[in-house]
């Protein structure tokens, strides 16, 4: 069951995704809500695919088929939090146990959400070969290659490969001052933003905005302002309103026992552990034991502090995920309570949510819903 992202309602929606964007045309393009708790996920019935090893292409096909779900519900429904391309469920239960583990950090994103849309912002080069020639004329890189012109011995190969790196230093250093300037110049009309790796050597600025919706025409003319300002220097491209892409993704990561063991064993706990304080104060006495500056003549020292960054990471986020099932009790004890299935139907807690706190502690996998790094 593929994910496409969680809606602020438990309303019945129902909508279709054009064959050609599907991995396969045989799959169902049927895309409905599953609910819980007055929120619900967009989802779409699917096998399960790995997305990790997909070639370039095709994972660029299956990202236009998700953009065009989520948008279209942007469009219909005001708000919506987007799922990591690629987030797929076993099953139905599945999908309502990844909204009842996320329950309250994705009731506090669509806080923060609310009335909020991304403007993505691009900007390349007017006229590349005009931009390097002007690069070519800064005094140091002139001089250098007057000095090799006047050289009797003629331009070696090292030379010209001395050139071009002083002329990308320089281009580097054009780039990041329009970066600075377009940045300074939107962040008074915005709430946050995020720059994005950029496609090529044309490009000069990726950046994406979190803006309020009612301060959107503020934002275009100050779009306007940077475009008049670097005019033929830069062609600028404004790109939305989209949906909270580069700030609020959300992603399931699953934890496998078998990690959790490991990185519990590495750091030396013993027995569980929920307190992060606790997890602190093991990190820190492993990492001043390996620390590869203390042992020096340790050859794998650098490799053992490795792993015990590793480790700490990974008990970090299984911290989150016992604070998320937690939540989930609080949240499914009232309805419990009432003939679903709470303590009085179950007193020996056999049937216990095993994933649950007050059952028995990750034995198996964990499940973390988090916002994408």
């Amino acid at each position: 069951m593929y994910i496409y992202g969680i809606l602020n309602s438990n309303a019945s929606l129902q909508l279709s995704i054009p064959k050609e964007l599907l991995l396969e045309e045989s799959e169902s393009n049927g895309v409905y809500t599953i609910a819980y708790q007055g929120i619900s996920a967009l989802v779409r019935d699917s096998e399960i695919v790995d997305y990790t090893h997909m070639r370039k292409d095709v994972l660029a096909r299956l990202l236009i088929g998700h953009q065009t779900v989520i948008e279209r519900i942007m469009t219909a429904q005001d708000t919506i939090i987007p799922m990591r391309l690629g987030t797929i469920a076993q099953d139905e239960t599945e999908v309502r146990d990844i909204l009842s583990k996320g329950y309250n950090l994705i009731k506090e994103i669509f806080e923060r959400i609310s009335n909020k849309i991304e403007i993505d912002i691009t900007a390349t080069w007017g006229d590349l070969a005009s931009i390097i020639k002007e690069a070519g004329e800064e005094k140091e890189i002139k001089e250098f290659k007057e000095k090799l012109l006047s050289n009797p011995k003629g331009i070696t190969a090292d030379d010209q490969m001395k050139i071009g790196f002083m002329l990308k230093n320089e281009l580097d250093r054009k780039r990041d001052n329009y970066v600075c300037q377009i940045q300074e110049a939107l962040k008074t009309v915005s709430l946050d933003f995020k720059a994005h790796e950029l496609m090529d050597d044309k490009m000069v600025v990726n950046i994406a905005f979190l803006i309020d919706k009612d301060k959107r025409e503020g934002f275009d003319k100050k779009v306007e302002e940077l475009n008049a300002k670097f005019n033929e220097k830069l062609n600028f491209r404004c790109i939305g309103p989209l949906p909270s892409y580069s700030f609020y993704t959300l992603e399931i990561m699953k934890l496998k026992f078998e990690e959790i063991d490991w990185a519990k064993k590495r750091l030396g706990i013993l027995d569980d552990i929920t307190n992060k304080d606790e997890l602190k104060k093991a990190y820190r006495r492993q990492v001043l034991s390996v620390h590869p500056d203390r042992n020096p003549e340790n050859p794998c020292a650098e490799k053992e502090f490795d792993e015990v960054n590793r480790a700490y990471k990974i008990i970090a986020d299984y911290c989150v995920a016992l604070e998320q099932a937690s939540q989930q009790d609080k949240i499914l004890q009232p309805f419990a309570a009432v003939g679903g299935g709470g303590l009085q139907d179950d007193p020996s807690g056999k049937n216990r949510n095993k994933n649950s706190p007050s059952g028995q502690i990750f034995k198996e996998n964990a499940m973390l819903v988090r916002v994408r790094e």
